[in-house]
């Protein structure tokens, strides 16, 4: 049994007007010396799986087609057995 954490956040060169509106809220918060602020997705699964190498190739698969928007997106995930 396998853990899956895959972290999708938005291209560098993607402006991230989310992450632009919590920097701000933020600074009004008194937390001046942050920057830089970017938002993200965290996603968590569990797999029965038994063949690691085959789930990772799955998960960048499932990743590649529904869970990230590649075009804009990056992502990169971690198993663990679990």
């Amino acid at each position: 049994m396998y853990k899956i954490k895959v972290q999708i956040q938005l291209k560098d060169d993607v402006l991230d007007p989310q992450g632009k509106t919590v920097g701000k809220a933020l600074e009004h918060l008194g937390y001046s010396d942050i920057s830089n602020v970017r938002v993200g997705k965290y996603i968590e699964m569990v797999s029965d799986s038994k063949d690691e190498k085959k789930l990772t190739t799955e998960v960048t698969e499932m990743c590649n087609k529904i869970l990230a928007n590649t075009v804009i997106e990056k992502f990169d995930f971690t198993i663990e057995r679990i």
